[in-house]
């Protein structure tokens, strides 16, 4: 999932939290401080349980969780161009990566890893750790924007492909090829994300008004959003539902916006029924006269549903999960909470705020108290989101001294989504050290 990390020092965010990441599958949030980083399990509303804390790398600014493994990675400020892998169940590193600039970001799955520098991109095998691809000379990416399909039989890989418009590049990790080039929009990239299949691509400029969303591989527009007219924003977070019916963006507004992908139809009846029907087939004929501008923003869709924050201006990441299997809306910000709303998937309309976790201290809050008492949403709505089956088997990451072989055993991939990985007591593995690659 998308982590918010700012530009100057990378990755240095304004306020409590230095950098936050929902995991895969948003059944899990890291938060980075300046005295370490936590993992927190997304299994219930009422109480968020710290799985993981480390106080021993300091001043954090990211931290990715594969799934629900034991595997992290971590980067500090204190040595910006090293990449730390951990098994963090038992407290052991299994390597450590150099690169000759600061790392930016980090997405992995349960095949790849990629490492996202400003003028370049490190494509790693997550079994061994073996650098596969380095993709170079590449516009300058300062934010480190990038994405990777969380479905490791893909695995796509998508970054901006020009300094000053939104074109996309979509990578093939599988083959190490490009694939195709999108011209998505006219201004620069601001956000990019694959739906969980990997079928879809979504992407947001930095005017932040319009949101596309292209099918993948062959990058065809499929749908356009329209987040608002008034002003441009910041698109901080840009992420589909599970099931990829729904599509949430959160920016530095205090607005969360979700929009609703409806099935393509397009078949129309060639005779309206109703005179309202053909008003509006004589409105739909006019568009194909008018300026293209002004035709795209009659054929855009508005947000389905929305989320109010109490609060603008703040760093902040959105997420769509089902959590004791009803829809939810998360929201992490910079400011150190959590805020889970009921979304609902049928009528949309605002989300009601039901729990506000503190994310860096214990003990119910007054503002959890008085969402303790706000009477929840009917269940009666619900629908629970559809997650990928797990058939086939993955294996864990081990690495021999030399970064090469690979000695672990093979767990089902199940097991990765559901608890921590644990590998072999009688396999322990040295760390692996390796500079510059």
């Amino acid at each position: 999932m998308e982590a918010v990390a700012a530009d100057s020092p990378p990755g240095r965010v304004e306020g409590a939290l230095s950098c936050f990441s929902f995991n895969q599958d948003c059944t899990s949030l890291a938060i980075g401080t300046k005295a370490g980083y936590k993992l927190f399990s997304l299994s219930s509303v009422e109480q968020l349980d710290q799985v993981h804390g480390s106080n021993e790398i300091p001043d954090v600014y990211i931290v990715e969780r594969l799934f629900s493994s034991s595997l992290v990675v971590v980067v500090s400020h204190t040595k910006p161009r090293q990449m730390n892998v951990y098994h963090f169940k038992k407290g052991t590193e299994i390597c450590n990566y150099s690169y000759s600039s600061n790392i930016l970001s980090i997405r992995l799955n349960r095949q790849r890893l990629l490492v996202c520098l400003e003028e370049s991109i490190y494509i790693h095998n997550i079994k061994d750790m073996k650098l596969l691809k380095t993709i170079l000379d590449i516009p300058a990416n300062p934010t480190g924007l990038c994405a990777l399909s969380i479905n490791h039989s893909n695995s796509y890989v998508a970054y901006p492909g020009s300094l000053t418009t939104g074109e996309i590049v979509l990578y093939d990790g599988h083959s190490l090829k490009t694939v195709c080039t999108i011209a998505a929009h006219e201004g620069t990239l601001a956000a990019i994300a694959f739906n969980a299949s990997g079928s879809k691509l979504a992407s947001a400029s930095e005017k932040g008004t319009v949101i596309r969303v292209f099918s993948v591989p062959d990058g065809q527009k499929l749908y356009e959003f329209r987040r608002g007219m008034k002003r441009y924003v910041t698109i901080s977070s840009l992420v589909f539902s599970m099931d990829s019916q729904f599509l949430c963006a959160s920016s530095n507004t205090e607005t969360v916006h979700i929009f609703k992908l409806e099935h393509l139809n397009n078949s129309r009846p060639e005779e309206p029924s109703t005179w309202s029907g053909y008003v509006g087939k004589v409105f739909m004929a006019a568009s194909n006269y008018l300026p293209a501008q002004v035709s795209d923003m009659m054929n855009q869709d508005r947000a389905f549903a929305t989320g109010r924050l109490s609060f603008s201006g703040q760093r902040n990441i959105c997420t769509l999960s089902t959590i004791q299997k009803l829809p939810r809306l998360l929201v992490a910000s910079s400011g150190g909470h959590l805020y889970i709303y009921n979304l609902d998937p049928q009528d949309g309309g605002e989300c009601v705020l039901i729990k506000t976790h503190s994310l860096l201290g214990s003990g119910t809050s007054e503002e959890n108290k008085e969402n303790d008492l706000r009477p929840s949403l009917p269940q009666s709505y619900a629908a629970t989101v559809a997650r990928p089956s797990a058939a086939a088997a993955s294996t864990v990451p081990g690495y021999s001294e030399d970064g090469g072989a690979l000695r672990g055993e093979v767990i089902p991939e199940h097991e990765f989504a559901t608890g921590p990985v644990c590998l072999d007591d009688e396999n322990e593995f040295p760390p692996v050290s390796i500079r510059d690659p």
